[in-house]
């Protein structure tokens, strides 16, 4: 059943919203007189100092006149992002599309193609343009929705419609510029599929980029190809030897940039320096982390993270607990969680999981299976707790339809400990892993 539009979920004690007497399950209709779309309405014509808000409760409208003080957020969270539940989808068929190597069965959500670019500014997301309308566009003039995270892949007009598989895509290029003229900030992602679009053509995507750096493009992306075992497409993944030409291609880019731009602004992604087995950059060649979250830095933040906590000194524990990862980051914790169990005395055990799921290709923690880590730790001396990587579970918002703390196959924390017969937590990094352990 799809929920009424605007329902309010939840109001932060003390908040404006509070003060104005909003409570959860209101449906917060329209400030201003403006009618509101979703959450991203409801932050720009709500950052007025005086605020007139058209409500419902229980089928009765009202108005609340409020006042607000500059900067002063409403408090308030929302049933679902985007009022009526809809999420723009994919206008393009790329034959490695995640969705489509999705396993059947599974929950509805996973199999939407989103390309959302509000799910862009709000979440940072990644989306192609190629669905924008001329309501998106002057959506975009006039609220400057920034920053957008959009998927390039390849700056070359014919070869972005083959990786896309979209006849009529727009130019991208022409779109970036006019997003520069909005003064709206972009963080690009280049997917490199082998064959495809590496090599010249990486060439010439860095190239292009570059010449729109920080009008608009702020930041370069650049992750390998992700297969799962239900690929179609006869597609493959990058082997070593390919992974160190294209760090030592990039690396040419990066001091060229650190050069003539003052930073990297071109940055391989995680995977291609674990593949490669090369030592991931210092935190200074990250110029901040812009794209952590698409796996850009998050090794090289484990790693400090780590020193900074061995600095303090005080990492006391007796208890013990087994580790659960995938496969690629395995190395890199094995060492970590050694020096951990050295310095600590704690009885720390790292579970590595083989990913039957999607597939051995699929190496990644973030896309563990819950059955796989069930059956990985079946007959195991598990120890006092078990710490699952936090990635595996999905988070509040998302595309949709699973509960926050719910794995790919719909297992939740709850299902995970009574399935593996021990007390499991969530961690991201070692300071999660030493405060479970307390």
């Amino acid at each position: 059943m799809t929920t009424p539009k605007g329902v309010i979920a939840a109001v932060a004690a003390g908040s404006l919203g509070e003060r104005a007497g909003l409570q959860p399950g209101d449906r917060l209709l329209a400030i201003n007189d403006q009618i509101l779309r979703d959450v991203i309405d409801v932050q720009f014509y709500g950052a007025e100092e005086l605020l007139d808000l058209a409500v419902e409760r229980e089928g009765r409208q009202f108005w609340i006149e409020v006042e607000r003080d500059y900067g002063e957020p409403l408090g308030l969270d929302f049933a679902h992002p985007t009022f009526d539940e809809e999420i723009r989808r994919c206008a393009n068929n790329c034959d490695f599309c995640f969705v489509k190597q999705n396993a059947r069965g599974m929950r509805r959500s996973l199999y939407v193609k989103d390309d959302d670019y509000r799910y862009s500014f709000l979440l940072g997301n990644f989306v192609t343009l190629t669905n924008l309308t001329g309501e998106d566009w002057a959506r975009l003039e006039e609220q400057r929705l920034s920053p957008l995270y959009v998927s390039v892949h390849a700056t070359d007009l014919a070869l972005r419609r083959r990786f896309l598989a979209h006849s009529s895509a727009p130019d991208v290029m022409d779109q970036l510029r006019r997003l520069a003229r909005l003064g709206i900030e972009v963080h690009t992602q280049v997917v490199l599929v082998p064959g495809l679009n590496d090599g010249p053509h990486l060439e010439r995507t860095l190239q292009d980029l570059t010449g729109l750096f920080q009008a608009p493009v702020a930041s370069i992306g650049v992750v390998p190809i992700g297969l799962t075992r239900f690929h179609r497409g006869g597609y493959r993944t990058f082997t070593p030897d390919e992974s160190r030409g294209v760090l030592d291609q990039l690396d040419r880019w990066r001091q060229s940039s650190q050069e003539h731009l003052g930073c990297a602004f071109a940055h391989a992604s995680d995977e291609w320096y674990l593949v490669a087995k090369r030592e991931v950059p210092p935190a200074a060649a990250y110029d901040g982390f812009p794209q952590v979250e698409n796996g850009v830095g998050m090794v090289r933040q484990l790693l400090d993270g780590w020193q900074t906590l061995r600095s303090k000194g005080s990492l006391l524990s007796a208890r013990s607990a087994t580790l659960v990862c995938g496969a690629l980051i395995a190395p890199v914790l094995a060492q970590l969680v050694a020096e951990a169990r050295a310095l600590t005395g704690a009885d720390l055990r790292l579970v590595p999981v083989i990913n039957r799921f999607f597939g051995p290709l699929t190496t990644v923690s973030g896309l563990l299976a819950g059955q796989d880590v069930v059956a990985a730790l079946r007959g195991r001396a598990l120890g006092d707790l078990v710490v699952l990587p936090r990635a595996m579970f999905t988070g509040s918002y998302g595309a949709g339809s699973a509960p926050p703390g719910t794995t790919l196959d719909d297992m939740s924390i709850e299902e995970l400990s009574e399935a593996s017969g021990s007390p499991v937590a969530m961690a991201s990094n070692m300071a999660d892993l030493l405060q479970a352990l307390v």
